[in-house]
């Protein structure tokens, strides 16, 4: 039997309806070290409450999936060792076996659903790893994107991708790719990859509208929302090219395959840009959590609305 448990946070959200905003947690227990963790993942959450929209991280906790997490629970999960990083395939063998792990961005998006999340707000997105043609390296997220109703806010696909065949596979899927406030995908640390964006809208009403039409229209899975580092914390295209190529590398070369990839680039990435790579992750994450929580907002304005007037035509 699956056991999920809300934080005393959300449930007190969900039972007045308010919105709320769900978090990943591989960031805490995969993307950078103990006590650096802990600090970014209560400043995302307190960015998201100064939006108005409760913060939900989750993870999987002695088998149970946590939809928000206590305090103590957080800091725990910053410190642990060994955690499990958790997608689609994994999830269902944590929680069945009683075992701790970190959710990516297509497990906490199936989380999000379970718990009548709309909006999840993250770093970037896993999508098509380069010579996927001969790895077949593609992550998960894609697919997860297609089928899972979540409105989901990065800043692009991380630039570690082949990022026009991670754009091209969203299209195949049907996956909508908008771009706020700008006329060009963002490309993770940097502003700008340089691809015309296919869709772009300027407001988080805007965006939140969009999602409740789609739901409208019966269409299955969610939205893409790529949102631009601020250009005050951006790494250059033109620094970085040349510093992933030599990673990409290194990783073909020691033999790094299949889920170790990721975390060998980031890793490495972070050596060679002395450490700017990291401190720019923040900064997106935090933007990403600002505008998550807007758009949670809006979408909670939305459904009283819609209440409302049904209410007067009663």
């Amino acid at each position: 039997m699956m056991k999920m448990a809300f934080s005393p946070q959300v449930a007190a959200a969900r039972a007045r309806a308010a919105p709320i905003v769900a978090l990943e947690s591989t960031i805490i227990t995969h993307g950078m070290p103990y006590p650096q963790n802990l600090e970014t993942a209560q400043r995302v959450e307190s960015v998201v409450a100064d939006t108005g929209a409760v913060p939900a991280t989750i993870a999987v906790i002695d088998g149970v999936l946590c939809i928000g997490l206590r305090t103590d629970q957080l800091t725990d999960l910053a410190q642990a060792q060994d955690v499990a990083k958790l997608s689609r395939a994994d999830l269902a063998v944590c929680m069945a076996s009683g075992a701790t792990g970190a959710t990516t961005v297509a497990a906490t998006m199936i989380a999000a659903a379970l718990a009548g999340i709309s909006v999840f707000a993250t770093g970037g997105i896993g999508g098509v790893h380069q010579g996927a043609d001969q790895t077949f390296d593609i992550s998960a997220d894609l697919q997860e994107l297609s089928k899972t109703a979540v409105t989901v806010v990065a800043a692009g696909p991380k630039a570690i991708l082949d990022v026009p065949k991670t754009l091209e596979m969203l299209e195949t899927l049907g996956v909508p790719v908008i771009t706020y406030g700008q006329d060009t995908v963002p490309a993770f640390w940097s502003v700008s990859s340089g691809i015309a964006a296919a869709l772009r809208l300027d407001t988080a009403r805007d965006i939140a509208r969009a999602h409740v039409m789609r739901a409208a229209l019966g269409l299955p899975g969610g939205q893409l929302i790529t949102n631009p580092i601020p250009r005050k914390s951006e790494i250059s295209t033109d620094i970085l090219s040349p510093i992933i190529a030599k990673a990409q590398n290194e990783a073909a070369a020691t033999g790094i395959s299949s889920k170790q990839v990721t975390p060998f680039l980031l890793q490495r990435i972070f050596e060679l840009t002395e450490g700017r790579s990291l401190v720019a992750n923040i900064a997106l994450v935090l933007n990403n959590a600002r505008l998550g929580g807007e758009i949670a907002v809006e979408m909670a304005k939305i459904g009283a609305e819609t209440q409302s007037s049904a209410s007067r035509s009663l």
